[in-house]
C-alpha cells in the first residue's frame, strides 16, 4: 500500500526541473500524503509538473534558481532588523548573563519555528505561507496569515524608512559642514524618503525575483559587519568613566552627578527592573524573518527541506552571533549610561566623530537595501488575496509595489509618532508568525495517521503555540502599562 502511495505521489511530483535549474525533490512518506478534494486541486497548483508539460507561468512556480550562498545573505537579510540598535540597552536591562541566555533561547526556538513551517510545506507541497493557512484552515486562515504577513512587513518596511527621515539629514548636514539644519528642502526628511524610494527601493522591489536581491542583500550585510566592527573598535577608545564635564565641546555626554564609578564602569551580569520586561519581547522578536523563508524557499536551487533549513540555520546563526557582539561591546562601551538607540549615544559623545559619521551612512544604506527584501512577501501576499492563480503580469507586479510604498510612504509623512501604533502591530503579528502560525499550521497540515494528536511532536508544536499566546499578552500588557505612565523610551523593533 505504501509502494502504491509512494509510486502515486512520484507522478504526481514529477521532476519540476524547469528546464535544469531546479532537482527533484525526495519523496518521502511524509511529502505524499494525499491531499483529497479542492485541497489536491490547490496542492497541485504550487507543485512543479512534469518535464514537458504545457503549464501557465505563475508567481508562484518553483524557479530554484538562486544559490545557497545568496539564499543566506536574503534570509540572513530579513533577520537583521533595526532592532540591533538598541541591543545594546537591552542587555543594560538584563545583564549580560539573562541576555544571553535568552538571545540563546529565541535563536533556538525560532530554528524550531522555521522547521515546523519547513515540515508543514512539505506534507502538502505547497511553498507559500498564506496558502498553508488555506490548507489548515480555509480561507479565513487565508486571509488571517496574509493580513498578518502584511502587517509585519509594513511595520518593518516604516521602521527603516524611518530611520531614513530622521538619520538622512543629519549625514547630510554633516557632510556639508553645517551645525545645524538651516531649512532646505533636501534637508527636509519628508522629501529624502520620497528620493530613496523612488531612485533605490523601487527599481530593486520591481525584480520578478526574490533571489536576484542576494547581491544588494550581500552588501547590505556588509554595511552592518562595518557597523559591528566600529562598535569593538569605540570599546577601547572610549574611556570609562565618560567626561561629563570634560572642556572639551566635542566630547560630552550628561552623566548623572549620583552615579559612582562602580555604576558607570561596571558590567551587571544580571539586572531586573520595569525596563526588562519591555526587553524580553524585543529579544523574542529579533529573528523574524518568517514571512520571507517560503519565498526564499520556492527560489533555493536543488531546493529540499533538509536545504533549506541548512540555510536557515547559518542564518540564524550569523545573526546571533552579530547581536550578541553588538549588544556585548555596545553595553561594554557605555554601561549604565547606554542609550536606547546606540548610535545616538556615539554621537552624544562626539558629535563630529568621523568614524560614526560613516557607520550612520553604513546603517542607512543597510536599511535601506533591506526594504525590498521585506517588500516581497507583502506583494505575495496581496496577489495570494486579490488575484490567486492569476498568470505572472509585470503591470499587476509593479503596480502594487509602487501602491505598497505610496502607504508605507504616506505613514512615515504624516503620522507624527508611529511607535504606538506599531507597537501594537509588532506585538500580535511577530509572536503569531513566529510562534502561533507555525505551531497551529503543523497540528492541522500534518496528518494523524503519521503523527496522532498526542504525539511529542504536535505536543511540542501546541506548547510552542501557546508560548506565542504568552508573549503576545505580555507585549500588549507592556505597551498598554507604558501608556498608563506616560509613554518612555522604547527600544526599537525589528
Amino acid at each position: 500500500m505504501e509502494l502504491e502511495k509512494l509510486s502515486e505521489a512520484e507522478g504526481m511530483m514529477g521532476n519540476g526541473n524547469h528546464g535544469g535549474d531546479l532537482g527533484p525533490e525526495k519523496v518521502t512518506l511524509e511529502d505524499s500524503y494525499e491531499v483529497p478534494g479542492t485541497a489536491k486541486a490547490e496542492c497541485e497548483e504550487f507543485l512543479p509538473h512534469k518535464t514537458g508539460e504545457k503549464k501557465r507561468t505563475q508567481f508562484t512556480d518553483f524557479e530554484g534558481k538562486t544559490s545557497f550562498g545568496m539564499s543566506v545573505f536574503n534570509l540572513s537579510n530579513a533577520i537583521m532588523g533595526s532592532g540591533i540598535l538598541g541591543l545594546a540597552y537591552a542587555m543594560s536591562n538584563t545583564g549580560i548573563v539573562l541576555f544571553v541566555v535568552l538571545l540563546v533561547c529565541i535563536a533556538l526556538l525560532s530554528a524550531y519555528s522555521i522547521h515546523l513551517l519547513l515540515k508543514s510545506a512539505g506534507v502538502v507541497g505547497i511553498r507559500a505561507y498564506e496558502q498553508l493557512g488555506n490548507r489548515a484552515f480555509g480561507h479565513p486562515g487565508k486571509i488571517l496569515a496574509a493580513l498578518i504577513i502584511s502587517m509585519h512587513n509594513i511595520g518593518a518596511m516604516s521602521s527603516y524608512l524611518y530611520i531614513v527621515k530622521y538619520e538622512l539629514p543629519l549625514v547630510l548636514q554633516a557632510f556639508l559642514g553645517k551645525t545645524e539644519n538651516t531649512g532646505e528642502w533636501f534637508m527636509d526628511g519628508k522629501y529624502l524618503i520620497i528620493i530613496v524610494s523612488v531612485i533605490v527601493v523601487l527599481p530593486l522591489a520591481l525584480m520578478r525575483q526574490l533571489g536576484y536581491l542576494g547581491y544588494t542583500s550581500g552588501f547590505s550585510l556588509a554595511c552592518m559587519v562595518f557597523f559591528l566592527i566600529s562598535v569593538i573598535y569605540k570599546k577601547f577608545n572610549i574611556p570609562c568613566p565618560l567626561p561629563g564635564n570634560a572642556t572639551d565641546t566635542s566630547f560630552t555626554l550628561n552623566v548623572p552627578l549620583n552615579q559612582t564609578y562602580e555604576d558607570q564602569c561596571t558590567a551587571k551580569t544580571l539586572t531586573i527592573n520595569l525596563q526588562t520586561a519591555y526587553s524580553i519581547p524585543i529579544l523574542a522578536f529579533a529573528f523574524v524573518c518568517h514571512p520571507e523563508v517560503l519565498p526564499i524557499y520556492t527560489e533555493l536551487r536543488r531546493a529540499t527541506k533538509k536545504r533549506m533549513q541548512t540555510v536557515a540555520n547559518i542564518s540564524i546563526l550569523a545573526m546571533f552571533i552579530m547581536y550578541l557582539l553588538t549588544a556585548m561591546f555596545g553595553y561594554l562601551t557605555f554601561y549604565s549610561n547606554v542609550g536606547a538607540e546606540l548610535l545616538h549615544t556615539y554621537s552624544t559623545v562626539d558629535p563630529l566623530d568621523t568614524l560614526i559619521l560613516c557607520v550612520r551612512v553604513a546603517v542607512l544604506v543597510a536599511v535601506t537595501l533591506t526594504v525590498p527584501v521585506v517588500l516581497f512577501p507583502i506583494r505575495r501576499a496581496v496577489m495570494q488575496l486579490l488575484f490567486p492563480g492569476r498568470d505572472f503580469h509585470w503591470v499587476r507586479h509593479v503596480g502594487i509595489a509602487v501602491c505598497l510604498l505610496i502607504v508605507v510612504n504616506l505613514l512615515v509623512i504624516f503620522v507624527p509618532n508611529i511607535r504606538d501604533i506599531f507597537g501594537i502591530i509588532g506585538a500580535t503579528s511577530a509572536p503569531s508568525l513566529i510562534f502561533i502560525l507555525p505551531g497551529i499550521f503543523y497540528i492541522r497540515i500534518v496528518p494523524e495517521e503519521q503523527e496522532p494528536l498526542k504525539s511529542r511532536p504536535k505536543i511540542q508544536a501546541a506548547i510552542f503555540a501557546a508560548v506565542g499566546f504568552i508573549f503576545m499578552i505580555m507585549s500588549i500588557s507592556f505597551i498598554i502599562l507604558d501608556w498608563v505612565k506616560g509613554g518612555g523610551n522604547s527600544v526599537g523593533g525589528h
